[in-house]
């Protein structure tokens, strides 16, 4: 065979496997959707069709009743108010600390900084489980802990963050901070000005990547928030399976939905972004 023919047959067998690779990424799609579709057909069934065997995906007859009772039974709104409020503080929280450690780690020079940054890595290996006694040991001693304080302030510090951040910083050219400090910029001049506009796409992922975990965690509001008032969306909805009546579950089904379709809508939107910067960062 002609070594003309060697490239054309390369790309040939690069588009086979990649539209092999497409297909089979099509055909788990249902797999995915079927449990979020579901959920969401089932909001809108009447009472007599809850959990009926075989599912039902298809209603003629659509009632939003589901989601009046929803807040009828629970201060909804008030419950996504507190989880807006959290999101924001975390996420936003989150990205000044990783940004300043991971900037510190990829580029400042001081003693112990690697055992330091292993030790880091070593806090992503440990359960919440396993620090949740000293943590709400330490907000009780700080009377907080039956606050909203008591869950974004942890969370401020983000390891996963610093070591996301961190790599994406190391690949950038040192060159142009040289250059900056020529100009007089200080050491946080060129970390606003040079390193964090050029990290746009990794703190853009990781923004989002923090508000999504926020938003869904439930372990650190259900230790600390009691109060209804204080309630995010994850612990109200838990307390909504006392509230409505038996035989009526679709009404959890319409809470479920209002409050999972805003991330999945949000992932659709944002999932290039979220790839691409895990792409760049895992080379660097």
């Amino acid at each position: 065979m002609s070594t003309a023919h060697a490239p054309a047959l390369t790309k040939v067998a690069r588009s086979a496997r990649r539209m092999s690779a497409n297909t089979v990424l099509l055909l788990m799609v249902p797999i995915f959707l079927a449990p979020v579709i579901w959920t969401v057909v089932q909001s809108f069934l009447p009472g007599s069709g809850a959990l009926r065997i075989p599912p039902v995906w298809v209603t003629a007859h659509p009632t939003i009743a589901n989601y009046s009772s929803v807040f009828n039974l629970i201060p909804f709104l008030t419950f996504l108010f507190n989880s807006v409020k959290i999101t924001l503080i975390v996420t936003f929280g989150s990205l000044v600390t990783s940004a300043l450690a991971a900037y510190a780690f990829a580029r400042l020079r001081f003693p112990g900084r690697n055992a330091l940054f292993l030790m880091f890595l070593a806090a992503l290996m440990v359960p919440n489980v396993v620090t949740a006694a000293p943590t709400y040991v330490l907000m009780h001693s700080l009377h907080l802990a039956t606050s909203q304080t008591a869950v974004w302030l942890p969370g401020l510090i983000n390891v996963f963050g610093i070591f996301l951040l961190r790599q994406f910083f190391r690949g950038i050219p040192r060159d142009l901070e040289d250059a900056a400090r020529v100009d007089g910029l200080t050491t946080l001049g060129v970390l606003r000005r040079i390193i964090l506009p050029l990290s746009k796409p990794a703190l853009a992922a990781l923004a989002i990547l923090i508000g999504t975990t926020t938003w869904n965690d439930y372990f650190w509001p259900s230790i600390y928030l009691t109060n209804r008032s204080q309630m995010t969306l994850t612990v109200g909805l838990v307390s909504l399976q006392g509230e409505y009546k038996e035989g009526s579950p679709l009404v959890m089904f319409a809470a479920v939905s209002m409050t999972v379709l805003p991330l999945l809508i949000l992932f659709l939107f944002t999932q290039r972004a979220i790839t691409q910067s895990l792409a760049m960062t895992s080379f660097r």
